[in-house]
């Protein structure tokens, strides 16, 4: 018993001694980390306030034409200080109240409608525009954390290639068929590919956890991220991707709003400064008048029309001419802006496309160099063995290998890469220029 008992004492002092709250791994898929990213954005928060601002303004029109409305209450105290009779108390104070509605129209209110609109449009379009940069933007991300991952499994494998290497090394060291050089080589290979994947690890363990952070994760513990990318060719022609999606560019479909609010902001300007507007009024009003608080109650009601006719807006060189002219200069400032931004996103996609074919054929030859590399270190090996080649040379043929697989992985995600900066530039789906062979 005497025992058991320390046995259990010994038992709760390692379960103390082991840390709390720790967490296993878990899993991150694509298609988790976009949606995270959208739900926890805070300017797509706020571009969705703002949305709905938009929203309810343009549902809510009729504020536009809702009547002003005013009313006024109060108490007056009026006596005389070093001349006449003084007045009784209840004859020094009295009352007043009164209630006024006030209404204007004006022509160009029907385009002041249309403004509202318009810019609820607007701004839905940007939203939507935001919400795919995001996705396109952590779709990056997560590609360029695999490419780190799959490179760390290179360095492993560089440092398996290095050990035995190494072993072999001791071997012919201990048997004379080498020197101590090279096995001091050997050695040297073996501590530069742990450095070099140590480096990696914590390189990869820092992103990974600025990754997780902006996606609303505790960097702690790391996630796996699953699913893997292959690498396809996409045919492509410029000019036809021109002419099914530049149209359909936000920055196209907002100048092309532009210049319809420029315009229907111009003749509303217009319409307000040169045509006459109507205003009705009513107002009520009511008190004790001057007989003091306890006279008897009297109102009035009133009510007028009046036509304003604007004049200085006719006469040229006045402020107001000045401001329709400017309104005017700013439709052909717009549509001379809408003419260079699609001049500029066509020359985009033409450099994309051209950017992606060069990419397909620098990683062609990164392919046909890996080939050679794996050939050559398979030779220059099988010679180290058989006591035909130095293990220098084994050495600079294994070198040549894992840089020639780091340019293989590295042509292959600047490919993708390039592919996801062409499906932003045509504001197309990400999804059909990636192809996952994973989650």
């Amino acid at each position: 018993m005497r025992f058991l008992g320390k046995l259990l004492c010994a038992l709760s002092v390692c379960c103390a001694a082991l840390p709390l709250g720790a967490a296993d791994p878990f899993t991150l898929t694509l298609d988790d980390a976009v949606a995270r990213a959208l739900d926890h954005s805070v300017s797509l928060e706020t571009g969705r306030i703002t949305l709905e601002e938009r929203d309810y303004a343009a549902d809510r029109l009729w504020a536009l034409v809702f009547p002003a409305i005013s009313a006024d209450a109060g108490i007056r105290y009026g006596s005389t200080l070093f001349t006449g009779a003084r007045q009784p108390v209840e004859q020094r104070f009295s009352y007043s109240t009164s209630v006024g509605l006030s209404l204007s129209f004006t022509a160009g209110l029907p385009y002041r409608m249309k403004l509202l609109g318009l810019a609820y449009d607007r701004q839905l379009l940007t939203y939507e525009d935001a919400q795919r940069l995001l996705e396109i933007a952590t779709v990056k991300s997560f590609c360029d954390l695999v490419a780190e991952r799959k490179n760390l499994d290179q360095l492993a494998e560089t440092q398996d290639l290095a050990e035995r290497q190494l072993e072999r090394s001791r071997i012919g060291r201990d048997n004379g068929l080498i020197g101590q050089t090279a096995l001091s080589q050997s050695e040297l290979a073996v501590e530069v590919a742990n450095y070099e994947l140590s480096v990696a690890q914590a390189t990869y363990a820092a992103n990974l956890g600025a990754f997780l952070s902006s996606l609303g994760l505790p960097p702690e513990p790391l996630a796996e991220l699953e699913g893997e990318f292959e690498v396809r060719r996409l045919k492509l022609d410029a000019e036809e991707l021109i002419r099914e999606y530049l149209d359909k560019r936000p920055d196209i479909v907002q100048q092309s709003r532009a210049i319809e609010e420029a315009k229907l902001a111009s003749r509303q300007r217009s319409l307000d400064a040169r045509s006459p507007s109507l205003r009705l009024s009513l107002n009520w009003g009511g008190g004790s008048g001057g007989g003091g608080i306890t006279a008897p109650f009297a109102d009035s009601l009133s009510g007028s029309v009046s036509l304003s006719i604007p004049v200085n807006s006719w006469i040229p060189g006045t402020t107001e001419s000045q401001a329709l002219r400017t309104a005017k200069n700013e439709i052909e400032k717009a549509e001379l802006n809408l003419t260079n931004i699609k001049n500029q996103a066509a020359a985009q996609i033409r450099m994309l496309v051209a950017n992606l074919r060069n990419s397909w054929e620098s990683r062609e030859i990164a392919l046909r160099r890996e080939q050679i590399a794996q050939r050559s270190y398979d030779l220059t090996e099988r010679g180290v063995q058989n006591g035909a080649v130095e293990t220098f040379a084994l050495e600079t043929s294994r070198k040549s290998l894992t840089d020639a697989w780091y340019q293989v992985l590295r042509s292959g995600f600047s490919y993708q890469k390039l592919a996801l900066d062409l499906a932003q530039a045509l504001n197309a789906d990400w999804r059909n220029y990636i192809t996952r062979s994973g989650p």
